[in-house]
């Protein structure tokens, strides 16, 4: 219900208030070939159709995309502080993300799928430099670590990123410097469609592996025991993680602690069970992002705040919280 609502207030408020009738004729109109209704001007169809919906999709994926790789990060770490936010992964997607931006990159044969596949290999990449750091310093995973060593990657990354900047013309700093802010505005479907292959792979590898990550929540020797082949579900949760968050930082740019929040949140309203928690992360993080996208081009309107600086407004104490919680609980 959440969801819906925060869908149905995002197409319907803004500057332009388009009544939810009209929105569904339009819909209808382009998608089932309804005979127009006299009484919607062409502009509500151009706004609805060619602004709102992709922008209300593209909020819905890439919300969704991040929940669900924190979910999975986390359950594999067995810790609710990870996310690709803060171990780092973002940051890498970003790098590969700008790097394609600042250098006009256009691969053969993929083409317009250049960006999304780059800042998914610079985001996988990044996460296993991050484990290499660690096992060189903890034979265990602990999730402290990682989280230091993606700090260590991510501000390497933020200063290779603010070198590609001074070095650039004032256009490439201008789009690089907007992209970086993260926003689902003014994109197209076109970055709907770009989305969609990544999120729908990255997605089922995810939710079909909810019992290997209900079992390494047991510990990885306890998983084994059970049947568990922990080396190819790690590969395949890492994999799948990756795939999301390197695809939705490419077509959103750096939106954090999405991936930290929800998946906390459902957890404390679900339960530990993955079957519920993936799922319904999911779910709910398309859901956070569209509703966090209409605060942000309505609380300071006509001015319009990068949808990136809402939530990490949002994430940044929530992260804190836990992180204190946490400690408080060893103690």
């Amino acid at each position: 219900m959440f969801t819906i609502g925060a869908v149905l207030l995002s197409l319907s408020i803004s500057s332009v208030h388009v009544p939810l009738g009209h929105i569904a004729h339009i819909v209808g109109e382009n998608l089932f070939g309804l005979q127009p209704n006299p009484e919607i001007t062409d502009g509500e169809r151009r706004i609805i159709w060619n602004i709102r919906l992709p922008r209300v999709f593209l909020g819905l994926g890439v919300g969704a995309a991040l929940a669900l790789a924190g979910a999975a990060f986390q359950g594999l770490l067995r810790n609710p502080l990870a996310d690709p936010y803060t171990i780092g992964v973002s940051s890498g997607a970003s790098l590969g993300a700008v790097i394609v931006i600042f250098f006009g990159i256009s691969l053969p044969v993929i083409g317009g799928f250049t960006l999304p596949l780059m800042a998914i290999l610079f985001g996988f990449a990044t996460l296993m430099i991050v484990f290499g750091l660690v096992q060189l310093t903890s034979r265990s995973l602990a999730v402290e670590t990682i989280i230091l060593a993606g700090i260590i990657m991510s501000a390497f990354i933020g200063a290779l990123i603010s070198l590609l900047i001074a070095l650039g013309d004032q256009d490439a700093m201008t789009r690089i410097i907007y992209w970086l802010y993260g926003s689902v505005a003014l994109r197209g479907w076109s970055y709907v469609q770009l989305l969609v292959p990544f999120l729908v792979t990255g997605s089922l590898m995810l939710l079909v592996y909810y019992r290997e990550l209900n079992a390494m929540a047991l510990g990885e020797e306890a998983a084994g025991h059970i049947g568990v082949n922990v080396r190819r579900g790690k590969i395949v949760v890492v994999a799948g993680a990756s795939l999301l968050t390197g695809a939705a930082v490419a077509v959103s740019g750096t939106i954090g602690f999405v991936g930290l929040v929800i998946p906390h949140l459902v957890r404390l309203l679900t339960g530990p069970n993955h079957r519920h928690v993936l799922p319904i992360s999911f779910i709910t993080g398309g859901g956070f992002l569209v509703f966090a996208d209409l605060l942000a081009r309505t609380i300071i309107a006509p001015q319009e705040m990068p949808i990136g600086v809402l939530t990490a407004l949002i994430g940044a104490p929530v992260f804190a919280l836990l992180l204190i919680r946490k400690r408080l609980g060893k103690e």
